[in-house]
C-alpha cells in the first residue's frame, strides 16, 4: 500500500480536487460528484454546470468527502461521504432505498488516479471516511459497493470486499449485484 494523508475536502483543498477530476478524462469529469446529488439529470447539464454546483457545496461545508494525498502533496483519491439526506438521489433506485429510519451517513463515491489504483487507496479513504462519521457522532455509515463475484464491472462505488474488509455488513440486497453495507461506527 502506498502510504497517503486523507484530508476532509474544503475550500482550501478545491483546487487539488478540482485537478484530480478534470484530469481524468471520464465519468468523474463530467459528474463532479452531482450524481447521487440531482439524479440523472446530472448527465443533462454542462459539466462546469456541475462543477460549479459542487463547489458551492464545498464552499458552504461542512466538508462533503475526503481527498487522499501521496507523500508529495498530489492527490490521489477521492470519497464522497455525506449524510444520507444530502444525497436524495439514493431514494430513486429501489435497489438502494433506505433499509430502515437510521439517520445514516452514505460513502456513496470514489475516485481514485490511474497509476494509483490497486494501492489500497481505497481501503484508507474508507478507513478516513469511519474515523470522520464517528467523530461527527454518526449512528451508522453505509455504502452501496458492486459485489465482484457477480458483477465484474468497474465501479465507482467500489467493491464488496473492500468493505467486508473494514469491518462493514450487508444489511440488505435488493438485486444480485449491489448490497447495501452498514458499519456501526
Amino acid at each position: 500500500m502506498s502510504p497517503v494523508r486523507v484530508e476532509p475536502l474544503t475550500d482550501a483543498l478545491w483546487p487539488a480536487f478540482e485537478e484530480l477530476l478534470a484530469g481524468s478524462g471520464g465519468a468523474a469529469a463530467r459528474c463532479w460528484c452531482m450524481a447521487w446529488r440531482l439524479g440523472p439529470s446530472y448527465r443533462r447539464r454542462p459539466a462546469a454546470e456541475n462543477r460549479d454546483d459542487f463547489r458551492a457545496v464545498v464552499a458552504a461545508g461542512p466538508p462533503p468527502g475526503l481527498l487522499a494525498l501521496d507523500d508529495d502533496g498530489r492527490t490521489v483519491g477521492w470519497c464522497q461521504l455525506t449524510p444520507r439526506s444530502a444525497v436524495p438521489a439514493l431514494e430513486r433506485p429501489w435497489r438502494l432505498r433506505a433499509v430502515d429510519d437510521v439517520p445514516v451517513w452514505a460513502i456513496t463515491c470514489f475516485y481514485v488516479r490511474k497509476g494509483q489504483r490497486r494501492q489500497g487507496v481505497t481501503s484508507a479513504l474508507v478507513a478516513a471516511a469511519v474515523a470522520l462519521a464517528r467523530d461527527a457522532g454518526a449512528p451508522a455509515v453505509e455504502a452501496y459497493p458492486l459485489d465482484g463475484a457477480v458483477s465484474p464491472s468497474s465501479t465507482s462505488t467500489g467493491y464488496v470486499s473492500t468493505f467486508l474488509r473494514a469491518g462493514f455488513v450487508e444489511v440488505a440486497r435488493r438485486s444480485p449485484e449491489r448490497p447495501i453495507l452498514r458499519l456501526l461506527p
